[in-house]
C-alpha cells in the first residue's frame, strides 16, 4: 500500500511520546513492505534539530517533507480569539500555503491510506478529501477536549478555570464536527473508544496500543543508581507540567528534609526556568533536556508519572516498562495499559499513596526489580511494534 502520514510536528529527533509513536508506526509499516510518505508541519521554533543514526536510517526508507509554519500567536490575536467560536490552539496550525502544497502532492501521488496523526492536522481534512480517493484514517492520540476540561478542574483561580473551560468547549465542538468525516479512527485505549462512541461516532474505531521497537530497550543494571527517583517528559505538554508541579509542591519538603531519602531527577524538553527554584543541591536535580533519553532511563531506578489530567496512552510508561523500571503512576497516567497494580506497576492516586509507594520502593531493591521484570514481560506481549503494526494494516485493509 501507499500510505501518507500527516503530522503537526517534525517527529525527529524521537524525544517524546508523539514522535516515538509516529516513527515506530512508520518503521512497522516499512518493515511490512509498504511505501510510506511523511509530510510534517514544522513550527519554526523546532526547525533546528540533529538527527540520530536511527532517525537517518528511517528517513532513508521513506519519502519525507517538512513545511515550516509559524504557530506563534500575539497577545492581540489571543484577545481577538476570545470573541471567536474556535480555539487558537487549533487554528494556528492552519496555513493556506501548506494546504496548496498538500493538494499538489495528492494530485501527484495516488495514495491508498492517509493517516492524520492527531487533531491539529485535521484542519486539512476537507482539502484532502476533495483531492484524493485514499481512505482517511484519524489516529486520536488523546481526546483533546478532555485534557482541557481536566486542566480547568485543577484550577482554583476563577479566570483561569473559566478560560480553560471555554477552550475545552470549543475544542469539543470542533472534534464533534470532524470525527465522522474520516473513514476510520484508531485509538490507544478502550476508554477513548468509549468516549468517541458516546460522542456519536458512527465510523469504525479500532483500539491499537502504543507499539515500540523492543530491540532499542536493553537495560544495564550495572549503570543504574538505586535508589533514585525520576520524572521524564516534555513540559510543553500542559498535563505533564501540571503533574510534576503538583508532585514537587507536595513532596519538596519530604525529599529535602523528610523521610524520603532519595535523589529526585526531573528531565525533559521545555522545562520553564522557574522550575530551577525547586532544585536543591544533592537532593533535587532539574536537568532539562537530556542527550539520550534511554541512557537517562537506564541510569535511574524508580519512575514517577503523577498525571492529573490526560487521555490516551503514555508512551513514557511503555518505554519505562520496556527498560524494566519500577513505575509509580496515577491510574489516569497508566490508562490503556493492561497493568496489574502491585505486579508490574504501582498505582497511586493521592499524596499519601505516592508517599507510601515511594517509601516502599526506595527501601526494597528486589521488589523494584521484580516489578520491572514483570513490566518488561507485559510490553513484550502487548506492545511489540511489529505485532501492533500487523493489526493496523488489517484495519486499513477493511477500507480498501
Amino acid at each position: 500500500m501507499k500510505i501518507l502520514i500527516l503530522t503537526h510536528r517534525v517527529p525527529f529527533p524521537q524525544n517524546g511520546g508523539y514522535p516515538i509513536v509516529v516513527c515506530n508506526t512508520i518503521r512497522g509499516l516499512v518493515n511490512l513492505g509498504h511505501e510510506v510518505s511523511l509530510v510534517a508541519l514544522n513550527a519554526k521554533k523546532n526547525h533546528h534539530h540533529e538527527n540520530t543514526e536511527d532517525d537517518d536510517a528511517l528517513l532513508a526508507k521513506i519519502n519525507y517533507r517538512a513545511y515550516d509554519i509559524d504557530i506563534n500567536v500575539s497577545v492581540f490575536e489571543v484577545a481577538v480569539n476570545l470573541l471567536s467560536k474556535t480555539s487558537f490552539n487549533i487554528d494556528r496550525y492552519y496555513d493556506p500555503a501548506f494546504e496548496r502544497q498538500l493538494i499538489a502532492e495528492l494530485k501527484k501521488t495516488p495514495y491508498d491510506i492517509i493517516q492524520f496523526e492527531g487533531l491539529l492536522v485535521s484542519l486539512y481534512l476537507s482539502a484532502v478529501r476533495k483531492n484524493t480517493k485514499a481512505k482517511l484514517i484519524y489516529r486520536a492520540h488523546n481526546i483533546e477536549n478532555q485534557i482541557w476540561e481536566m486542566l480547568s478542574q485543577q484550577k482554583s483561580d476563577p479566570f483561569k478555570k473559566s478560560y480553560l473551560k471555554m477552550h475545552a468547549k470549543r475544542i469539543k465542538n470542533y472534534e464533534l464536527q470532524q470525527l465522522n468525516n474520516f473513514d476510520g479512527i484508531a485509538v490507544f485505549t478502550e476508554q477513548d473508544k468509549s468516549t468517541l462512541l458516546e460522542y456519536g461516532t458512527k465510523i469504525p474505531i479500532e483500539i491499537l496500543p502504543v507499539g515500540i521497537n523492543l530491540d532499542h530497550y536493553k537495560p544495564d543494571f550495572s549503570k543504574t543508581e538505586f535508589p533514585s527517583l525520576f520524572f521524564l517528559g516534555s513540559l510543553d505538554w500542559l498535563p505533564n507540567r501540571e503533574g510534576i508541579e503538583w508532585f514537587l509542591e507536595n513532596f519538596h519538603k519530604e525529599l529535602t528534609d523528610g523521610d524520603l531519602r532519595v535523589r529526585f531527577y526531573v528531565a525533559g524538553n521545555d522545562i520553564p526556568e522557574r522550575f530551577d527554584d525547586y532544585e536543591v543541591m544533592g537532593k533535587i536535580f532539574i536537568q532539562g533536556e537530556v542527550d539520550d533519553a534511554l541512557e537517562f532511563l537506564n541510569s535511574k531506578s524508580i519512575m514517577i508519572v503523577p498525571l492529573l489530567s490526560s487521555g490516551g496512552m503514555r508512551v513514557k510508561i511503555v518505554e519505562g516498562m520496556a527498560m524494566q523500571k519500577c513505575i509509580i503512576s496515577t491510574s489516569l497516567g497508566a490508562e490503556g495499559i493492561n497493568y496489574d497494580n502491585g505486579t508490574n506497576i504501582l498505582i497511586a492516586n493521592s499524596q499519601d499513596e505516592f508517599y507510601e509507594a515511594i517509601k516502599l520502593c526506595i527501601t526494597d531493591e528486589e521488589f523494584c526489580k521484580t516489578i520491572g521484570l514483570n513490566a518488561r514481560r507485559l510490553i513484550e506481549e502487548q506492545h511489540d511494534v511489529n505485532k501492533v503494526t500487523v493489526k493496523l494494516v488489517s484495519f486499513y485493509e477493511k477500507f480498501i
